[in-house]
């Protein structure tokens, strides 16, 4: 019987030893963390899909009409400025030319002439005024035969590169056809657009940021080793879009940007004393953020933030929070609102210390 009883008494002291242990750990994970927004000075950084052009993208067209007798250059070869590039067969301007050159010889020879019976008063001045302005029309002649066959050769304007050739070696080509186009690739002019605010923002902050400079973000997600520089604005928004278009010119020194490309222009926009709070304190009601701010008798009370901006791991507050606000840090779907509960204080820059986060 004494057997019995002490087995139940230490079953009793297991019991009660095992229930504190339960309702202690309990009480230890009802324990959550809180802490306060970081007020500091930070940048953001803003992608905007952007078109790549060449510098100076041009297409070369036939001036004159006839067969193409010669190319040569190949597509994509890199051409400098004068460099010959095609020939239209030139047979009948060359033989305008050397017609009108003719022309020009017998021109001046009637001058010659009629000077001479001038001198002797044989003819009138008027006649020597006749012959000379003959030679005048035959030389305008000659030169305009002498454009013509110009045409007939065709020449790289400006250093740069072949795009496609269309036409093959013996094609008949009209007056304006297409040949190729040719691209200086030396530096690059990026578009892209920016919505109104963004641009307000970026114009009422220009001084204090001190540098226009942008990055690339290359279709493969590297980033263009290049820096480039916003030059201009252009004067109106877009009315369908309410979006306004910048240009920023980049160094292109390898040759890798191609006419034609895309791309993301990185830009970087600094924020003075904002408050900055982590991704995971907020859960998102009906396309709304929220937080739990925690009163001054420890309850929740369910807060609605408004975002200005995102930065890996982090938000940069808007509206709804002040500095001093304390806040649920986690444990955000265990609790509910008004719910009373025992926390601890993180400090705002440790809470954010293992986050991702660029201070000026």
């Amino acid at each position: 019987m004494k057997r019995v009883l002490m087995l139940v008494n230490l079953a009793m002291v297991l019991c009660q030893i095992g229930c504190t242990s339960k309702k202690e750990e309990k009480e230890e994970k009802e324990k959550f963390n809180v802490t306060s927004p970081v007020q500091m000075d930070t940048t953001i950084h803003k992608d905007f899909v952007s078109q790549i052009k060449s510098f100076r993208n041009i297409e070369l067209r036939a001036q004159e009409k006839g067969y193409l007798e010669q190319i040569f250059v190949d597509e994509g070869q890199f051409v400098h400025k004068g460099q010959l590039l095609f020939r239209i067969m030139p047979k009948m301007y060359e033989a305008e030319f050397r017609k009108s050159m003719a022309e020009v010889n017998v021109a001046e020879i009637e001058v010659q002439n009629t000077k001479s019976l001038a001198d002797k008063n044989v003819v009138s001045p008027n006649e020597l005024a006749m012959a000379k302005a003959k030679l005048e029309q035959a030389k305008a002649a000659s030169a305009i035969a002498k454009l013509h066959l110009s045409f007939t050769e065709i020449r790289a304007p400006f250093d740069g590169t072949i795009d496609r050739i269309p036409l093959k070696l013996g094609s008949l080509v009209d007056e304006g056809e297409l040949l190729t186009s040719l691209s200086d690739n030396s530096q690059m002019l990026v578009y892209f657009n920016v919505s109104e605010p963004e641009y307000l923002n970026y114009q009422t902050n220009i001084n204090k940021r001190g540098d226009t400079h942008v990055g690339l973000l290359l279709a493969n997600n590297e980033l263009f080793p290049e820096r480039g520089v916003v030059e201009t604005i252009e004067s109106e928004f877009d009315s369908e879009t309410g979006n306004i278009a910048f240009r920023a010119r980049f160094p292109n020194p390898n040759r890798l940007l191609k006419h034609g490309e895309s791309g993301k222009v990185v830009m970087n926009f600094p924020l003075k004393q904002a408050l900055i709070i982590p991704q995971k304190a907020t859960y998102e009601l009906q396309d709304r953020k929220y937080v739990y701010v925690v009163d001054k008798n420890g309850k929740l009370k369910a807060r609605y933030i408004t975002i200005g901006n995102s930065l890996p791991d982090l938000y940069v507050v808007a509206n709804g929070l002040q500095k001093d606000d304390r806040f649920l840090l986690d444990g955000i779907q265990k609790v509910k609102e008004d719910e009373k509960i025992s926390y601890s204080f993180v400090q705002p820059k440790e809470a954010i210390s293992n986050l991702k986060l660029k201070t000026e």
